[in-house]
């Protein structure tokens, strides 16, 4: 990242969070030298007239920088790279974008980056866990669900098959999570070479949610079950009854406990 790009924006934001903290540049360069003391590094040293210059958007902090700026205004460190157009979470999409010919290992994110799915207690006793649902549903009253799970398409959305949901064991276990491409709703007939090409779908129906491969008929939508997991073919009213939210993309899933 080149220091000496322009941001007019970033330096705006930066010294907006400056003036929350009631520090003047002065104390910046005072409390960044301690910084820089105890990093045995000057990289981390910001002084009054870079400061001064960045605030008024001459050009883009290092990562140094951005380090020591985090720990003396009190913010999170991807905050004030967000000032300067800097998402963290943007690397696990590019990185899930960016496909590598050989198999390896991958290498743990910090919870940072990719914040880990916790069940908050409320939930536990409020949710189903053993039905099939959106997970937008599932988690809509505590703000959101865990970015690692996220793919990067612009109609995606996210569907959790419940512990209780065998449908498509062994393909899809239960209790996983999948990724939904909202804008693929029209059931495919035919044209697989497979079980592991035929489109899966996932289907809203009036008091629940189904995850399986469709077939229409005349008004009916049959969701077929995979054959090794021994349940039977549901038939429901389409569209009266049933709604293709959209084609499953992607699924994450345990395959042990």
């Amino acid at each position: 990242m080149p220091a000496s790009r322009p941001s007019p924006e970033g330096g705006r934001l930066l010294r907006a969070a400056r003036f929350r903290v009631q520090l003047s540049t002065r104390d910046v360069e005072r409390l960044s030298r301690r910084i820089a003391d105890d990093k045995k590094s000057r990289d981390y040293y910001i002084s009054h007239a870079w400061l001064t210059d960045a605030e008024n958007g001459a050009y883009t902090p290092s990562i140094f920088k951005f380090w020591s700026l985090s720990i003396i205004y009190k913010r999170r460190y991807e905050e004030i790279l967000a000032y300067f157009g800097i998402q963290l979470a943007d690397i696990v999409q590019e990185q899930k974008r960016l496909s590598l010919p050989r198999t390896h290992l991958i290498g743990v994110q910090p919870e940072d980056v990719v914040p880990l799915l916790r069940i908050p207690e409320k939930m536990k006793e409020e949710v189903d866990l053993g039905k099939t649902n959106l997970v937008s549903r599932m988690f809509g009253e505590w703000g959101g669900v865990p970015v690692s799970l996220l793919g990067s398409g612009d109609h995606d959305v996210y569907g959790y098959v419940g512990t209780e949901d065998f449908t498509l064991y062994p393909l899809i276990r239960p209790g996983s999570f999948v990724q939904i491409d909202a804008s693929q709703t029209k059931v495919d007939q035919g044209g697989w070479l497979g079980e592991i090409d035929r489109p899966i779908y996932f289907v809203e129906l009036r008091e629940s949610y189904a995850c399986s491969w469709c077939e229409t008929r005349e008004g009916r939508l049959l969701l077929i079950p995979c054959p090794r997991s021994s349940n039977q073919v549901r038939e429901v009213r389409f569209p009266g009854d049933a709604e293709i939210v959209g084609r499953v993309t992607a699924v994450s899933m345990r395959i042990a406990d």
